[in-house]
């Protein structure tokens, strides 16, 4: 079953245009331009100054790093994905993470991106992510998910929390990102998304004509370089 939720919704292309230009449709709502890249990306994860625990950087700060040979095969690639996005339109941004912050471990709802949530944007739009080294993000079929405020002991919790009118409560929920976030139901199988496929994921927007796709980020082990826009 998990294998025939997956082919649905991944569909594979082999470059960038068809990356941006294959619509979301049917189950579709993650579009995978699938390489076996080359070069060392641990070099430049090793070479960025890192001070905090996300570590944003661009062109500039490439280009100053002394690199091997590998490493600048490394480095030509990250150029080359910033490059397509941003002439795209996007605005990408390269990455390297440390860990993200967390709710409070005693949360009942943590709305970090380490729970399986959807993106949301008022305009039509995607998310674009690759990981280049470390762990990648994981998705999860729609089939498999269930929307949080849909599971009645979590949305009788919320309703005690929501001080306001009942007609309100929906709008609470939104305001709240509580509405974004999914929890994998007990036959689960999350997909990774690998090392070095540059991903598009459909998200929640006004004219979307598909199901947002159900993502979280990855318990890191290392540091891990990220481009996402």
């Amino acid at each position: 079953m998990e294998i025939s939720q997956a082919a649905h919704q991944i569909h594979r292309v082999t470059n960038f245009q068809d990356l941006v230009n294959t619509p979301f449709q049917g189950e579709t709502n993650a579009i995978c331009w699938s390489r076996e890249l080359v070069g060392d990306f641990f070099e430049i994860v090793k070479k960025i100054e890192t001070n905090d625990n996300i570590t944003v950087f661009g062109e500039e700060e490439l280009l100053e790093l002394e690199l091997t040979e590998q490493g600048q095969l490394a480095r030509e690639i990250l150029l080359n994905d910033w490059k397509l996005l941003a002439e795209y339109g996007a605005d990408p941004l390269l990455n390297v993470i440390k860990y993200y912050e967390r709710d409070e471990a005693d949360s009942f709802f943590p709305t970090d991106v380490y729970s399986f949530h959807v993106d949301r944007s008022p305009i039509p739009s995607a998310t674009f992510l690759c990981t280049y080294y470390g762990e990648p993000s994981e998705i999860l079929p729609n089939a498999q998910a269930i929307q949080k405020i849909h599971v009645p002991e979590i949305r009788e919790e919320l309703k005690k929390q929501f001080d306001g009118p009942e007609g309100d409560f929906e709008t609470y929920l939104s305001e709240n990102f509580y509405d974004l976030h999914y929890q994998s139901k007990s036959d689960s199988l999350p997909i990774s998304l690998g090392i070095g496929h540059l991903w598009r994921l459909a998200i929640d927007h006004p004219e979307s004509q598909v199901l947002p796709c159900v993502h979280r980020a990855p318990e890191e082990k290392t540091s891990r370089l990220l481009l996402i826009c």
